[in-house]
């Protein structure tokens, strides 16, 4: 068993190929147990258990490692797991775990932990390096190979608010816990973030390593399959699936800058596209592009059901200014808009015809879609949907339905307010690096 896999099972080729993910489209396969989590109280638990027990190797990246207790407990997991010879790799994002890059370092300094820093920000002309807008929001955890998360879950406690402090109810998020044959796709791609964040640090000594190995180019192949992330064979393969494999029915799709650019994005409307009676979405940040927003209104107009479930209670004012400049267009063509109130919400799940349902680290938003690394699971499994629907319906039982007469800023006023919103973003979006239309 190598190094690079010691997952207590090994995949064919052919296995390996068919947990890949195409950049058009998701690629579905059957035989997979996912169970949905509803925020840190339910995901930790599970997830620190799954790391007490590894045998080989973790694979862990996030956004967010807070030092709070549920970043603590997940730490002292992590470093007995390496403690006990156990593999144990970490990537955080350079601009989301800022604050608690010192405490991270210290925690695992002298362990066996390997910390990576996605785009680190510790200088200030690291702002000027290209890419620098384009951030690790992928939340991932990998246990050998057998049993992976993947969600939009931080590690930060559920009654904590990074830049508002400790609040009285936990915000609304979701992850899921998976085990079968998708749990490879997710193992290759937190490696291939862990190895470029890895290489981007200490990229000198990896190419001395490399110049003085017996087989350099054994050595440089290993490199190269570390740092791809997971893909199909192609579009064909992929559209000649079978939708009725066995249960549960999943795939794994990422949103990268090289090959899957826009996978969320297509699956996301594929599945709005085909919606015959209902699609309920849930999204902190809301403003996409004109496809999508496309698919929306012609699925209202058809008469399917579309309700969106958007923040009521703003962590970030421009966020729900960007939102908010889109709400006359979708009601006036039918959408309903309900604005979650009771706490912050995070969460990033889609349900279509109670048959089709995601849930990952995605956005609707400009950066989710264009910008950052994302990932979803997409799951084709009528119990698991109406799972993910009964979680949807009753977070709008608590929350507040908008009406397009109630709405203000009409007129003069609201048509600047689009204007600049889509201005703005445009900006963001170029600065960064982003193009083609939105």
């Amino acid at each position: 068993m190598s190094q690079d896999s010691p997952t207590g099972h090994e995949l064919s080729e052919a296995e390996a190929l068919a947990t890949w993910h195409a950049p058009h489209g998701a690629s579905y396969q059957g035989g997979n147990e996912v169970q949905l989590l509803r925020g840190g109280d339910e995901l930790f638990p599970l997830q620190n258990e799954a790391i007490t027990h590894a045998l080989h190797e973790v694979w862990l990246a996030t956004y967010i490692f807070n030092d709070d207790v549920a970043g603590r407990d997940l730490a002292q997991a992590l470093l007995a797991a390496a403690a006990r010879g156990v593999r144990v790799r970490v990537v955080v994002d350079g601009f989301g775990s800022k604050a608690s890059l010192p405490w991270l370092r210290e925690v695992f300094a002298g362990s066996h932990v390997a910390l990576a820093v996605f785009r680190p920000i510790d200088r200030w002309w690291r702002w000027l390096q290209p890419g620098q807008l384009r951030r690790l929001h992928q939340k991932l955890c990998v246990v050998d190979g057998l049993q992976g998360f993947v969600g939009g879950i931080n590690i930060v406690d559920d009654r904590i608010d990074i830049n508002k402090g400790p609040t009285d109810q936990p915000r609304l998020d979701f992850a899921v816990s998976l085990r079968g044959p998708i749990v490879h796709g997710v193992a290759q791609a937190a490696r291939a973030v862990w190895t470029r964040a890895w290489l981007g640090r200490d990229f000198g000594e990896e190419l001395r390593a490399l110049v003085r190995s017996p087989e350099p180019v054994a050595r440089l192949r290993r490199l190269a399959e570390r740092l791809r992330m997971p893909r199909a064979a192609g579009r064909r393969q992929q559209e000649a699936q079978p939708l009725d494999q066995p249960p549960v029915c999943a795939a794994f799709v990422l949103r990268d800058n090289l090959r899957q650019r826009r996978t969320i994005e297509r699956a996301y409307i594929e599945a709005i596209r085909g919606a015959q009676h209902q699609v309920e979405l849930i999204t902190p940040y809301f403003y996409p592009g004109r496809a999508f927003r496309r698919a929306l209104r012609d699925a209202a107009r058809r008469g399917v059901q579309v309700r969106l479930l958007l923040q009521g209670k703003l962590d970030y004012r421009i966020a729900g200014m960007a939102a908010q400049a889109l709400y006359a267009e979708l009601l006036g063509h039918g959408v309903q808009i309900f604005e979650y109130t009771p706490a912050y919400l995070h969460a990033k799940v889609g349900v279509v015809d109670q048959g089709w349902a995601t849930v990952g680290s995605s956005n609707i938003d400009p950066l989710s879609l264009l910008l950052n690394l994302e990932a979803n699971v997409i799951v084709r499994d009528a119990p698991f949907a109406q799972t993910v629907a009964a979680q949807f319906a009753a977070a709008l039982a608590v929350s507040r339905q908008v009406e397009l007469k109630n709405l203000g800023g009409s007129g003069l006023i609201g048509m600047l307010r689009r204007a600049l919103v889509a201005w703005g973003a445009y900006v963001y979006l170029r600065v960064a690096g982003a193009t083609g239309r939105y």
